[in-house]
């Protein structure tokens, strides 16, 4: 008969997902991930699957945790309600001292090479779901004539990614809430505006 499991599936999951989070895919090594997990390599295998597998299951946990952030701030009644709320809220979370600073779907694919091409795939796409989203509010308000005309929705929602990513390299390097802050609000400040009657 096997041999019940003595750990906690749930909290080795995260203390995965905190090792991924800090080091990226690459970084996370079997010996770190299993002394973190406080299990040993064939439980995490018996468990968890390889590598790869694992990480998955801590990129889902991750999702749902941004999903509700994204989600609180798709909900403002204005795209530019939702950007400075992705933005500012965006720059408490990053630097959160509870959990890794930065974004993982970012940090877990700055180091990616082509042997860890799936993983980079993975994270390129979330970070694509959520550029998408985006674009699809701003095409909405562009047609209810809430943004100025010739607002191209498309590129506005790369300019909010490309911030946002910006922001979670920054946060990395060791930049406080205050100063992403200061970065999210000179951002906001180049949001369209209508003319002037």
């Amino acid at each position: 008969m096997s041999r019940p499991r003595t750990f906690c599936e749930v909290t080795a999951l995260d203390r995965a997902l905190d090792v991924f989070w800090r080091t990226g895919y690459e970084g996370a090594s079997i010996s770190a991930l299993t002394e973190a997990m406080g299990i040993n390599r064939p439980s995490l295998y018996a468990t968890f699957g390889n590598k790869e597998e694992l990480f998955q299951k801590a990129l889902a946990r991750y999702v749902d945790l941004k999903n509700a952030f994204f989600d609180n701030a798709m909900a403002q009644p204005t795209a530019r309600e939702v950007v400075a709320k992705l933005f500012h809220d965006g720059a408490e979370i990053l630097t959160d001292p509870n959990h890794p600073v930065g974004c993982l779907s970012v940090q877990g694919a700055l180091a990616c090479t082509a042997e860890t091409e799936r993983v980079r795939d993975e994270l390129a796409k979330i970070r694509s779901d959520y550029e998408a989203r985006l674009r699809a509010r701003f095409e909405e308000e562009c047609r209810d004539g809430r943004l100025p005309a010739g607002t191209d929705p498309e590129v506005l929602a790369r300019f909010v990614t490309t911030v946002s990513h910006g922001m979670s390299v920054q946060a990395s390097g060791g930049a406080t809430c205050e100063q992403l802050r200061a970065v999210a609000d000179m951002a906001m400040r180049a949001w369209p505006v209508p003319d002037a009657a």
